[in-house]
């Protein structure tokens, strides 16, 4: 089909508090598009060889094994590789629970320039895109969802915010981007639920944000 995407998309999934259906229930659909998902649920399933058969890693694992084993995963190794994955020219997209738990891990967090911290109850949020040709044609669309509000510790000087999370509690940084070496890292903080991540707006979003970390030199 013209215009169809291929790309080789490895999904990390699943803890105690993200369950890997939601994910994979979440970006199955994409796969409509010409993302090919190739989905790991437990730790001990990553290599680093596995990586470099994907043009993209997603990230939506907390520090955690698995959903019954909250052992931390992403050790000064892992971390080494998933920056070097990066700088050769592949992409991360960090997705929702990818940004629990690495706030004690420093190069990820530099990598992805800003971790979680906290969220209160969840409720209604408005997700408002500060630069709506981030991604080029077409442009992005604000959209309010009921959803965890992640508050995010960020390396202000090291990432491109695009899009903010609005709700009762404030404002908070909730799409941003960054390059390092040859690769390319987004960072979207929404999704707890699996009605947010098929919301039309925010599954163009992620769609768009896959592409473009996909778009580094290879």
């Amino acid at each position: 089909m013209e215009g169809m995407i291929e790309m080789k998309v490895g999904v990390i999934c699943d803890d105690y508090w993200h369950p890997g259906k939601t994910i994979m229930a979440g970006l199955e659909p994409l796969s409509m598009q010409g993302f090919q998902f190739d989905y790991i649920q437990h730790a001990s399933e990553w290599s680093r060889s596995w990586m470099d058969r994907q043009d993209v890693i997603v990230l939506a694992k907390s520090n955690q094994i698995s959903a019954s084993d909250k052992t931390p995963w992403l050790t000064e190794e892992i971390q080494q590789q998933f920056q070097s994955y990066v700088e050769h020219g592949k992409g991360l997209l960090v997705l929702h629970a990818g940004t629990v738990g690495y706030r004690n891990e420093p190069v990820f967090f530099g990598l992805a320039g800003g971790v979680f911290q906290h969220h209160p109850e969840s409720c209604p949020v408005t997700m408002a895109f500060t630069d709506k040709a981030v991604f080029g044609s077409p442009a992005a669309e604000d959209f309010t969802v009921h959803d965890e509000h992640y508050h995010v510790e960020v390396i202000e000087e090291r990432i491109q915010v695009f899009m903010t999370s609005v709700s009762e509690h404030g404002t908070q940084p909730a799409g941003w981007l960054r390059e390092q070496g040859e690769g390319r890292v987004c960072v979207l903080t929404p999704g707890h639920f699996l009605s947010v991540l098929q919301q039309p707006e925010y599954m163009a979003a992620i769609g768009q944000a896959l592409q473009w970390c996909g778009g580094g030199s290879s």
